[in-house]
């Protein structure tokens, strides 16, 4: 059997099963939803088998009360296959009261149905990614974003990784499957074969919406050629139209949500701060991928293509770096965002906390210049604040892909990768 590997999210669902009736994990395939549900599930159903399927889709259409039959918690696997499942756990949570009856699994985001009743205070979802490098064991985790913002952090350590690893690492994916294989040409496969299956299956079965494999492929190449960057839908198009895949925004709106709801695409919403300046807030979304082998992937990058396009390489360490930031903050209550102005200034990543607490991130490949670069637009960001509106920054931060973890003597943390945690 093989060994399991711990998970933040874990003590999420262990802790949402305290307090709701039922929680959704939500989360794109293969990224170990099922896996880590079902060590807190006491039954399981797996709607992905065509006779289990069947036979529970007979029980929703009757309204028969097998349907819910099993020792709680009971978990619906990819649920979603059976939209009416939503309003059948609501309501049996109303009959029956308490916490931790259901789990709900799924990998897309079920058809929209306008009578379908939001959930509240008896649904609690959860967001599962792919492994961040904390949980993967890239990481030894000796600088928190905890500790930072708690004022306590170890400015200390050194990452054991190099920029051929972090290439690896990036191409590889935080992917169970991949994380697991002892055999690299295997492992960075994985992200290979999910945007197969992405282009050629998922994209149709998401909402019954017949799309075209080429065409799918073809913007999630314009996706990746574009990863880490505030672009509008027009750019997306004018990129998409030269390989005379897609001739209008409603098509190229039409494939993006799809992505969207198999959890594909995760752009990065915009950070309003309370400037002193009079400086535009730029609001365009950062486009980014939920891990960034699926980038590689569509463009058919390998790792040694990332060491020889350094400018690439370095929009998809962003990409992986901005992963593991949400994964990490979301432990913490918190979510991030990202900050450019009318005035060139701008920030990676804003960590910003349910408690109004925020720290701000610069994330760059390591070099002196880049790092002093990163350093001085961070503390640029926070003598623009209005600290009569908002409170100051907990803590700046560089994250690099190689070198040491310290403190800076203007106060900015620098921080490899593989020394961070949640």
């Amino acid at each position: 059997m093989e060994k399991y590997l711990e998970r933040l999210i874990d003590s999420a669902i262990s802790d949402s099963l305290q307090e709701a009736g039922c929680i959704v994990v939500e989360g794109p395939k293969w990224c170990g939803k099922s896996t880590s549900s079902k060590r807190f599930a006491k039954t399981v159903v797996e709607l992905q088998w065509p006779a289990t399927f069947k036979q529970y889709k007979i029980y929703a259409d009757a309204g028969d009360e097998a349907l819910l039959k099993g020792e709680t918690p009971l978990m619906f696997d990819e649920w979603q296959t059976i939209p009416d499942l939503w309003d059948y756990v609501r309501a049996e949570i109303d009959r029956r009261g308490g916490k931790g009856h259901f789990i709900l699994t799924g990998s897309a985001r079920p058809l929209e149905d306008a009578k379908r009743h939001s959930g509240t205070g008896r649904m609690k979802r959860v967001v599962m990614r792919p492994m961040s490098m904390w949980e993967s064991g890239d990481s030894d985790g000796t600088v928190s974003i905890k500790d930072l913002f708690d004022g306590s952090a170890k400015a200390s350590g050194r990452s054991k990784h190099n920029l051929s690893d972090i290439a690896y690492i990036i191409c590889r994916g935080g992917w169970p499957e991949a994380v697991t294989e002892d055999n690299s040409t295997l492992a960075l496969k994985s992200a290979i074969n999910y945007v197969d299956s992405l282009v050629t299956s998922d994209i149709v079965s998401v909402d019954n919406i017949r799309r075209n494999p080429t065409r799918a492929r073809a913007i999630l190449r314009t996706y990746a050629r574009n990863i880490s960057q505030s672009v509008r839908l027009g750019t997306l198009l004018g990129d998409v139209e030269a390989k005379d895949a897609v001739s209008d925004t409603r098509t190229l709106e039409s494939y993006i949500n799809a992505f969207k709801k198999l959890y594909v695409i995760e752009d990065i919403e915009a950070w309003s701060p309370a400037l002193r300046s009079k400086a535009a807030i730029r609001t365009t979304d950062t486009r980014q991928f939920v891990d960034p082998s699926i980038a590689t992937a569509a463009l058919g990058a390998s790792p040694s293509d990332l060491l020889s396009d350094l400018e690439t390489y370095g929009l998809l360490f962003e990409s992986l770096c901005i992963r593991d930031l949400r994964i990490y903050s979301e432990r913490l209550s918190g979510t991030v965002y990202n900050y450019r102005d009318s005035h060139g200034l701008e920030a990676d990543a804003i960590i910003h906390l349910n408690n109004g607490a925020w720290g701000a991130v610069e994330i760059k490949l390591g070099t002196d210049e880049a790092i002093e670069s990163g350093a001085v637009k961070l503390l640029r960001l926070q003598e623009k604040v209005d600290t009569d509106k908002m409170s100051k920054p907990t803590f700046l931060m560089v994250i690099t892909a190689t070198g040491f973890a310290h403190r800076r003597t203007d106060g900015v943390y620098v921080v490899p990768i593989g020394c961070l945690k949640n």
